[in-house]
């Protein structure tokens, strides 16, 4: 399969497919963001792998699922759908520390929505949040995301992509 690069409406910022090359790449940003990643008890097991593991993982993953987030050509971060339940996908994205609060993880899970609804044909997006992780639960807001259900660790956001607004950068 084809790698896939999805433009924001920022330019300079896109999501491009993560090949099995971007391992080493992906876990030396995972390996720098360890402690930002890791703060409300997720992302753990994703820290600690080495850079074969991220490349196995990324072999065997679909290019038009799991995306690095690139801003000015540097790997920033990464968004995921999760195909458990096609046409209904799981969401999953993270960001370095040092491009947090820039809008950057808004614009590009908005960009990776539009890609599931337009290319996949994916009609509802699902997001876990992990208590206390109030900047994410603000950008699922902003896209139109609502709460659907409530876990001890975590709630859990859907949206409906009929409903997905547009975002300016």
């Amino acid at each position: 399969m084809r790698a896939v690069r999805l433009a924001t409406a920022r330019p300079g910022l896109e999501l491009r497919s993560l090949l099995p090359t971007d391992g080493a790449t992906y876990a030396a940003l995972m390996a720098a963001n360890t402690a930002h990643l890791t703060r409300h008890g997720d992302y753990t097991d994703i820290v600690t792998a080495s850079p074969a593991d991220h490349t196995a993982t990324l072999a065997a993953s679909d290019p038009r699922h799991h995306f690095g987030i690139h801003e000015a050509g540097h790997l920033v971060g990464s968004a995921t759908l999760v195909p458990r339940d096609p046409p209904r996908y799981g969401l999953g994205y993270l960001l370095a520390e040092h491009a947090c609060g820039r809008g950057i993880a808004t614009l590009a899970v908005h960009a990776l929505a539009r890609h599931a609804r337009d290319n996949l044909a994916a009609t509802d997006l699902f997001a876990g949040v992990t208590h206390g992780n109030l900047p994410s639960v603000a950008l699922l807001r902003r896209l139109g995301f609502h709460r659907v259900a409530t876990f001890p660790t975590h709630d859990r956001y859907h949206l409906d992509l009929a409903a997905l607004p547009d975002v300016t950068a």
